[in-house]
């Protein structure tokens, strides 16, 4: 744009923008055209001074013109540690006009979740799931940006956001096909790394279009603006230094003009050799010398506005930097003739008399200059102002992560106590920041451990490796009390295992229970070794199950410690294959009238989640569904309830599939393990919990005859060797030899299954349902072994009969059926049917039903087969029942 633009250098930014500008009110244009039309995001990019906060402006001018509500908000360097700045400014001028039950109808489910994010409702106990907050957030926006239509929102110096507000703006990014609102994001290049950098990557690739990169000024638009500040008799010579001198960068443009009409320079060549002079005092030193110019107290004015970052204001700078209110208004005054600060622009809810940085370029240069002991001084009296105000650790935390360590108790104690806010609100990595500086302090040795300890659990199962981390330096630390410590070793040993570091989870609980003498602690940590060891993957010492059942026999359930020794012997019992009835006798004595005791429940932190997913599975192999239904549903309600979205809810949406999948709603199956599969990415793929997750969904996609699908979901989600050293549920190597049975990868078929034999002897046994290789294999093998076969349908039937279970028993017969001819297969096929019939396994049922009627060539068989496979959605059966009944052949 050249010297057509209107002559203010207050829209020198805007200069050579049309084509951004002209992009913006297309935009805008859609968005108000139709309500449904589908969301939009903008992206623009540019060093410091190159104009993005104007387009903002302009974009709100054009928006507010159009009848648009617009929200915004601005990431700020020194704030980029206060979790959901950036979202919470986002929001308030939605926020600010409900009132509390109208928030909570409006938000629903989500507002105790999302609410205390926001500010706007109380944190409920405990720790809170950061990825579950996210989501919340994400429904909250879209939910409040539905009454608002048409909406923009803004989002200005995106590089400094919070991580908080980043997760939010990439996962709200990826969600705008179906909801009508336009998102204009700026940002500097580079500025920011690791996950931040990553959101922001995230951000630009939803956008669907590219990142608009911004350029400097041309030398003819330099010289536009330069007559149009100074008049049109500014000479070339003139215009053309002032280009050179601020490279074209709009900002510093206008700061340069802006001290030329100050120092009453004539721009002609004769003096363009001033203008060097004058520019590095509009910036960097020559700024810091301008400001000392204004005196001492304007610098300390500004030094303690550039402490505050944000709600600047001149009550506040005064009891910051200790100085008279009235002083105080006068140096707001000369720093705001000094355009150093100003008032704010229009939009968002401002208090009255805020002030805020003419650029964030300035905020950054006098928050430089702050000599560092002032500085840290300064953020220590923050800190106390913001404590006297009653705003709470969490908002102090920023100012006293800036305190220069000097073993103050009281500092580390703030510090915890704001961890502890964060966590309540989502915020682990804000947590782990403010005990990561209680650390430096450093804290008193008795709290040195406990605080390591606290560091440990802050991440839970969101990330395991750097729970191992903090809590391996807690135990090697004096000082934490034996419960404690106890506790701190399991929940080591929880983290190594989802880490797939299952020998050293076992290894850690072991050497540990070994310094117990006999008691409540050691008999808690010899269940723990157990657990582990019995859903270790590969071998399990006959004599360690032998150990387990001479223990657990002693047991009556009379605490938590004996159920858990109980759970842990049935489930042992029950991947084995014994008797199916034992196992359920033992997992019902470790039930309190038929319900979890108090203090094992979903979320107590003694025993974790494992024991209980042992118990559940346990209940679904031994045709318990009801129960297994139950315990895993209550998983899900709980976690939901609250807002643990990360590994526990996969592992809760994988076990609830996987006893749809037995019952055989093989429809809520596929839908429930397709969450568990979304969530169990954003823990980490390679985790045990990935692989329940993606094996199930393989085995439903399988039962339903979706073969290419399931083929497809293994290829994309990595579902091959290496397979991880936990038991995965289902069996994970019978899963892959069925699927690359069913793709014609026959050899590489029993191969599999073959190798899931082989770990079934270095297990002692199995159970013919949990791990059903040998039924697979025996069909496998009928055309190229059938001897082989023959013998391994028998093995398979005698351990069925073993377990004991109708579907055990009716799935050998199944087997033994597919390999006989004539008036066996026949007399097989029925007695599989009737044990099936029995059985709460409806797939395996209609599957039976299906066999029989094509053996025994009955159209009654197989139209109720037929009924069966619908109702379960199982698709492949349905496909070939309906094609013997229509092509009719051999039927009677």
């Amino acid at each position: 744009m050249t010297e057509g633009r209107p002559p203010a250098a207050a829209s020198a930014p805007l200069w050579e923008r049309d084509a951004e500008i002209a992009a913006v009110a297309h935009t805008l244009d859609l968005l108000c055209a139709d309500q449904s039309s589908a969301g939009s995001l903008l992206v623009l990019c540019g060093e410091a001074g190159l104009g993005k906060t104007a387009l903002l402006a302009e974009t709100r001018r054009i928006a507010e013109r159009r009848g648009c509500a617009v929200w915004s908000a601005r990431g700020a360097e020194t704030l980029r540690s206060v979790p959901f700045n950036v979202v919470r400014q986002l929001l308030q001028p939605a926020l600010l006009s409900l009132l509390p039950e109208e928030a909570r109808e409006y938000l629903g489910d989500w507002y105790d979740i999302a609410g205390p994010a926001l500010g706007i409702a109380d944190p409920q106990e405990g720790s809170a799931d950061p990825q579950y907050v996210c989501d919340g957030l994400v429904a909250a926006v879209r939910r409040l940006a539905r009454r608002e239509w048409p909406l923009v929102l803004l989002i200005d110096d995106a590089h400094w956001a919070d991580q908080e507000s980043l997760r939010w703006l990439a996962a709200f990014a990826e969600r705008l096909d179906d909801l009508s609102v336009l998102v204009v994001v700026a940002r500097r290049p580079g500025e920011v790394g690791g996950e931040g950098a990553r959101h922001l990557d995230a951000v630009a690739a939803a956008a669907g279009r590219p990142v608009t990169s911004l350029r400097a000024l041309s030398p003819d638009a330099a010289a536009g603006l330069t007559r149009a500040t100074l008049g049109r008799h500014a000479d070339d010579a003139f215009c053309r230094e002032v280009w050179a001198v601020t490279a074209g960068n709009p900002y510093e443009t206008v700061e340069l003009l802006a001290k030329v009409q100050d120092s009453e320079v004539t721009p002609v060549e004769a003096r363009a050799g001033e203008l060097r002079a004058l520019n590095r005092a509009a910036r960097g030193g020559g700024l810091v010398d301008r400001l000392k110019g204004l005196g001492l107290e304007a610098t300390q004015f500004a030094w303690a506005a550039a402490i505050l970052g944000t709600d600047i204001s001149v009550d506040m700078v005064a009891r910051l930097a200790t100085m008279d209110v009235a002083v105080a208004g006068h140096c707001a005054e000369l720093l705001r003739t000094a355009r150093i600060l100003t008032e704010p622009a229009p939009g968002g809810e401002r208090q009255e008399g805020e002030l805020e940085f003419v650029h964030p370029v300035i905020a950054t240069t006098v928050y430089n200059s702050i000599p560092s002991g002032v500085c840290t001084a300064m953020h220590g009296v923050a800190a106390q102002l913001i404590t006297e105000l009653g705003r709470g650790a969490a908002q102090a935390a920023r100012h006293l992560l800036k305190v220069h360590p000097d073993g103050d108790e009281e500092l580390v104690e703030q510090l915890r106590e704001a961890a502890r806010e964060h966590l309540a609100v989502g915020a682990p990595d804000a947590a782990r920041t403010c005990l990561e500086r209680a650390l430096l302090e450093p804290p008193l040795p008795a709290v040195h451990a406990d605080l390591l300890y606290e560091l440990g659990c802050a991440t839970l199962l969101t990330a395991p490796a750097v729970t191992i981390e903090h809590l391996q330096h807690a135990l090697g630390t004096p000082g934490l009390a034996p419960e404690r410590r106890v506790d701190a070793v399991v929940r080591l040993s929880q983290a190594l295992l989802h880490n797939d570091q299952l020998e050293e989870a076992v290894r850690t609980v072991e050497a540990e229970a070994a310094r117990h003498e006999p008691g409540p602690e050691r008999m808690r940590l010899q269940a723990v070794q157990f657990m582990w060891e019995g859903i270790h993957g590969e071998t399990v010492s006959p004599a360690r199950s032998r150990r387990l059942s001479e223990l657990a026999s002693t047991c009556t359930g009379r605490d938590n410690s004996e159920r858990a020794l109980l759970i842990l012997r049935g489930f042992d019992a029950m991947t084995h294959g014994e008797s199916a009835d034992e196992v359920l006798r033992l997992c019902d004595r470790a039930l309190v009238n038929g319900r979890l005791a108090p203090g094992l429940g979903w979320t107590d932190p003694e025993w974790g989640i494992e024991l209980l997913m042992m118990l559940g599975s346990a209940y679904a192999y031994a045709d318990r569904l009801d129960r297994a239904e139950s315990l895993f549903a209550e998983a899900l309600r709980v976690y939901t309830g609250a807002g643990w979205r990360g590994g526990h809810l996969s592992l809760a949406n994988a076990f609830l599939g996987l006893a749809y999948r037995r019952q055989g709603r093989l429809r809520d199956a596929e839908s429930i393990l397709r969450e568990a599969l979304v969530l169990a990415e954003r823990v980490g793929r390679r985790l045990p919990l990935y692989w329940s997750a993606t094996c199930g969904l393989v085995d439903t996609l399988l039962a339903r005859g979706r073969v290419d699908e399931a083929w497809s979901i293994a290829e994309q989600y990595g579902f091959a060797p290496p397979y991880p050293s936990t038991i995965v549920l289902p069996d994970i190597r019978s899963v892959r030899g069925r699927l690359l049975l069913a793709v014609g990868r026959t050899e590489d078929g029993i191969h599999e299954l073959e190798a899931a034999e082989k770990t079934a002897a270095s297990r002692g046994g199995h159970n013919p349902v949990l791990s059903p290789w040998s039924t697979e294999l025996a069909r496998a093998l009928a055309g190229q072994d059938p001897v082989r076969a023959a013998q391994l349908a028998a093995d398979a039937r005698r351990q069925a009969e073993r377990f004991g279970t109708d579907t055990a028993i009716g799935e050998a017969l199944r087997c033994s059926a597919a390999l006989a001819t004539g008036g066996r297969a026949v007399q097989l096929a029925a007695q599989a049917v009737t044990y099936l019939e029995a059985s709460p396994c409806q797939y395996e049922h209609a599957a039976a039903r299906v066999e029989y009627g094509i053996a025994a060539r009955s159209v009654a068989e197989l139209r109720r087969g037929l009924d069966l496979a619908r109702a379960c959605g199982a698709d492949g059966l349905v496909a070939q029942a309906r094609e013997v009944l229509e092509t009719g052949r051999g039927l009677r």
